[in-house]
């Protein structure tokens, strides 16, 4: 017997279970679009990450063949998506152009069902959520080397939205050419921050060349494609996209190199039904005074809160005072929260909520290639 026909019953079996398939997903829709029936009748949201979050738990614990926790995860979050674009096609704001490491992000976290909408700064990306060109925006927040990307962090001091979600990629860095070779090359773009994950590489094999930031790697991958004396630090999409190859893979310091995304928009989430947990983001100021930010933080220690990330930035008031921005455990509708956070605010000089939403599950993402801004 050859391949083919040892093949055919086996073939035959995957025709007969792709065909129950897609007649649940077919259900599946239909049953979708009674749901969204029933939230255009109340204006809730379409998007609800919590909930998200939940099915995924549900088929993670359900899964125990063969199928990986990152493959069911793959699946189940194109499955929503393209659910989810039966009752509203969401627009998603990103830094652009195409290519860059935050569209990567966008895609991960609200599947391919979205319209993506490319902005040339981050400070665009919440001005198209606020103005409602754009039902939602994600923006990096944090890289595990270089730390808190300072421009998204003023912008949430100043807005009105609330973070909804978190992704946290690992991060892997590509050097970039027209020719896959670094053969006349004389600068490198990027973005400020991944020069800085990338800068030990840097000095140790091309130190003689001119380090030029970019708005984002995208833009970086498209200005490297347009002069062969150029190089961009950029993901495998941006390659991809811009026609670049790449002549060094994963040139990243730190090979644990990751950043964390969140996502935007008008609306809070409800709180996470158990096993899954929540976040919330502070904004506070204290009074100029010995132990004010002792007495600020000890509700948190009261109530039995766990403090997660706790970073400063300036005021720009140009009095040398600082905002301090506070992750906690929790929903701030959670019981001990809420009474941490009734304490909280009486002790600051100034508090902003930022928004509670579901913590994300790092480890389905482990084996990504990253992304990045």
């Amino acid at each position: 017997m050859n391949i083919d026909e040892e093949l055919k019953p086996l073939r035959a079996q995957i025709d007969e279970i792709d065909a129950q398939i897609v007649e649940l997903l077919n259900r599946r829709a239909e049953v979708v679009k009674k749901v969204g029936a029933v939230k255009g009748s109340t204006n809730a949201p379409v998007y609800r990450p919590d909930r998200e979050a939940e099915v995924l738990r549900k088929v993670w614990a359900q899964s125990k063949g063969a199928m990986t926790e990152k493959g069911i995860s793959s699946i189940f979050k194109e499955i929503m998506s393209a659910c989810r674009a039966l009752e509203h096609k969401a627009r998603v704001a990103y830094l652009g152009p195409q290519g860059t490491f935050s569209e990567l992000a966008m895609l991960r976290q609200f599947g391919a069902g979205v319209d993506g909408i490319a902005c040339e700064r981050i400070d665009d990306v919440f001005h198209a959520v606020e103005a409602g060109s754009a039902d939602y925006g994600i923006v990096p927040i944090e890289n595990s080397t270089e730390g808190a990307v300072n421009r998204s962090m003023d912008c949430l001091q100043l807005t009105n939205l609330t973070i909804i979600a978190e992704t946290s990629i690992p991060i892997n860095h590509n050097l970039l050419t027209t020719s896959g070779c670094m053969d006349g090359v004389k600068r490198v773009y990027s973005h400020p921050q991944s020069l800085g994950q990338c800068v030990s590489w840097l000095n140790r094999h091309y130190p003689q060349l001119e380090r030029v930031p970019a708005a984002s790697n995208g833009e970086a991958a498209r200005l490297a494609s347009l002069d062969p004396e150029s190089a961009a630090i950029a993901g495998e999409a941006a390659a991809e996209h811009y026609g670049l190859k790449i002549a060094y893979p994963s040139i990243q310091d730190q090979s644990t190199n990751r950043t964390r995304f969140v996502v935007l928009g008008k609306e809070g989430t409800s709180p996470s039904k158990a096993p899954g947990k929540d976040k919330t983001s502070l904004i506070i100021s204290v009074p100029h005074k010995a132990g004010a930010l002792f007495q600020a933080l000890k509700p948190l220690y009261d109530h039995g809160v766990s403090m997660t990330r706790f970073e400063s930035r300036p005021a720009k008031r140009g009095s040398w005072e600082y905002f301090f921005y506070v992750d906690i455990e929790g929903h701030c509708d959670d019981p001990k929260v809420r009474s941490a956070l009734d304490d909280f605010r009486s002790s600051c000089a100034s508090f902003k909520n930022l928004g509670s939403y579901p913590i994300a599950n790092e480890e389905s993402g482990s084996e990504d290639k990253g992304t990045k801004l």
